[in-house]
């Protein structure tokens, strides 16, 4: 059975960091590059950052989060993480992690979903 899990969110004061963690079972993960999103009421669907399959030689960010936020993965974990560093009210979301067979070039049209953690930036 597939199992596609983010963990990690929570309540953060402006300026401080989380690490969310994607972790996954019942498929090869290796081979899916792994994008996270996130969701804010009244705002677009965006893509945050996505790293390429195998070893990840592959990172985007999203404008918004460029030098604030790393992604990495960990393959003999079947995990992914979110460092996200400096913080801002607007971070706050749902954040979703998802794999994509064919890479990181779609911004919208991902496999597998994971169910979401919630991220909130206030003081």
């Amino acid at each position: 059975q597939l199992q596609f899990v983010e963990s990690g969110g929570g309540l953060v004061q402006p300026g401080g960091s989380l690490r969310l963690s994607c972790s996954a079972s019942g498929f090869t993960f290796d081979y899916y590059a792994i994008g996270w999103f996130r969701q804010a009421p009244g705002k677009e669907h965006e893509r945050v950052s996505c790293i390429s399959s195998f070893a990840g030689r592959t990172k985007d960010y999203a404008d918004s989060v460029q030098g604030r936020f790393t992604i990495s993965r960990d393959n003999d974990k079947n995990t992914v993480y979110l460092q996200m560093n400096s913080l801002k009210p607007e971070d706050t979301a749902v954040y979703y992690c998802a794999a994509d067979r064919a890479g990181c070039s779609s911004l919208h049209d991902y496999d597998y979903w994971g169910q979401g953690t919630q991220v909130t930036v206030s003081s």
